[in-house]
C-alpha cells in the first residue's frame, strides 16, 4: 500500500516523512519523489510473540512517498503531483504556524488537485475527439469512444464545478473509465496540520474542514527532534513545554483507517505476522494476499480472535473452548481475526 505526502514548500512535509519512516530525505533528490517503508504499529503482535515464541516476526508496512514541494502560485504543480497517480491515499500537509491559515492552505491545495485532474481528463477528451473525427472507424469502436467521451464530459463538468463526481452516480462501465484515470479528487485523503512547537491546543484544528475530512495536528519538527532524544529526555522536554504529545503510531493508524485498509493476523511457531487487507475484504482475498495459491485452492478459513488467544493463553485453549470458527470464502474479515487457510493443491 502506498500513501503520498503532499504539501506546499515549507509545510514540513519532508520532516513528516522522516518522522514516520526514520529515513532522512536526500536533498539532492528534492525535485523528485522519495519513498521509504513505515511499519504499521500493532501492540497485539507482542502478546502473540509471547505466546507462540516464533522463529520469525513480520509486521506489515506501508510505503510512504514524499513528493516535491508544490508552488503556491500553482505553476507546475500538476507535473509534480503526477508521481502520486498510483498512490492509494494521500496525506495533505498544511502549515498551521507563522500566521498561516490551515483552512486557506487546504482550499488552495485542493484547487491544485482539481486543476491536475482537469488537465488529465482534458487531454483524454482531446484524443478521443481526434479518434472520432476519423472517417474510417468501425461501428463498435465508434460507439465505445462515444460512450467514453460522454462519460469524460460528465466527469469534467464535475471537476470544473469544483464538485467531483461521485462513483455511485455512475454505472459499472462508467466507473471503469473513471477508475482508469486514478484522479486525485477520487482518492481518500486526510489532513495533517503542522503546528508551531509551542502549540498548546492541537485539538482546535480538528473539524475545521468539516466532519467528512479527517484532521490531525502535530508540531512535526518538534516530534522529529524528540526521536533523536532518549525517552526520558523527550518526556522531560514535553513536560517542560506543557505540550500534549502526538504519537507517531496514532498518525500511521489514522492513515491506515482513512485509506480503507486494516490488518489481519497469522500466527504459529514458525512466524507471527500481520497482513494488510482492505476493509470489508473477504477470507479468500485475505488468502490471496498471503499467497495466490491459497486463494486458488481455498477450501475454508479457520479463524480465531487474537483477543481469545491472548486471554486464554494458547491456541489449544481457544480450541478447547470452542472458539475456533470455520468460515467460507465470502466471510468478511474482522478486526483481530487470526487466520489459518485450508486449501487444496
Amino acid at each position: 500500500m502506498k500513501i503520498g505526502l503532499v504539501g506546499y514548500q515549507g509545510s514540513g512535509k519532508s520532516s513528516l516523512y522522516q518522522w514516520l519512516t526514520g529515513v532522512e530525505p536526500d536533498p539532492a533528490k528534492s525535485h523528485q519523489d522519495q519513498s521509504a517503508m513505515a511499519v504499521i504499529p500493532e501492540p497485539r503482535v507482542d502478546e502473540l510473540v509471547r505466546i507462540y515464541t516464533p522463529k520469525k516476526v513480520t509486521r506489515a508496512a506501508i510505503e510512504i512517498t514524499d513528493t516535491p514541494g508544490l508552488n503556491r502560485d500553482h505553476d507546475g504543480n500538476a507535473q509534480k503531483l503526477a508521481c502520486l497517480r498510483e498512490a492509494d491515499s494521500m496525506v495533505l500537509v498544511v502549515a498551521g504556524f507563522g500566521g498561516m491559515d490551515p483552512k486557506v492552505e487546504y482550499q488552495s491545495f485542493y484547487e491544485d488537485l482539481l486543476l491536475a485532474d482537469m488537465e488529465l481528463v482534458a487531454r483524454r477528451i482531446e484524443r478521443v475527439c481526434e479518434s472520432l473525427n476519423r472517417k474510417a472507424l468501425p461501428k463498435e469502436e465508434r460507439e465505445h469512444l462515444t460512450f467514453e467521451l460522454e462519460t469524460l464530459q460528465k466527469i469534467n463538468d464535475g471537476l470544473e464545478a469544483g464538485v467531483p463526481i461521485k462513483r455511485d452516480s455512475l454505472d459499472e462501465q462508467q466507473q471503469k473509465i473513471l477508475s482508469s484515470f486514478s484522479l486525485f479528487t477520487q482518492k481518500s485523503h486526510m489532513v495533517l496540520v503542522n503546528t508551531a512547537d509551542d502549540e498548546q491546543d492541537t485539538d482546535r484544528f480538528r473539524g475545521m474542514l468539516g466532519a467528512e475530512i479527517t484532521v490531525l495536528a502535530a508540531p512535526v519538527g518538534l516530534q522529529l527532534e524528540l526521536t533523536k532524544l532518549s525517552p526520558e529526555e523527550g518526556d522531560e522536554l514535553v513536560q517542560e513545554m506543557g505540550l500534549k504529545p502526538v504519537e507517531r503510531d496514532e498518525v500511521i493508524r489514522t492513515m491506515m483507517d482513512v485509506s480503507g485498509q486494516m490488518l489481519f493476523f497469522t500466527a504459529g511457531e514458525k512466524e507471527v505476522r500481520t497482513w494488510i487487507l482492505r476493509k470489508h475484504g473477504t477470507a479468500v482475498e485475505a488468502a490471496g494476499s498471503i499467497h495466490t495459491d491459497l486463494a486458488r485452492g481455498f477450501i475454508r478459513a479457520e479463524i480465531m480472535q487474537v483477543k481469545d488467544i491472548i486471554r486464554l493463553g494458547s491456541e489449544r485453549e481457544v480450541k478447547a473452548a470452542g472458539l475456533v470458527r470455520q468460515e467460507p470464502k465470502d466471510y468478511v474479515i474482522q478486526d483481530g481475526d487470526c487466520l489459518f487457510i485450508k486449501f487444496s493443491v
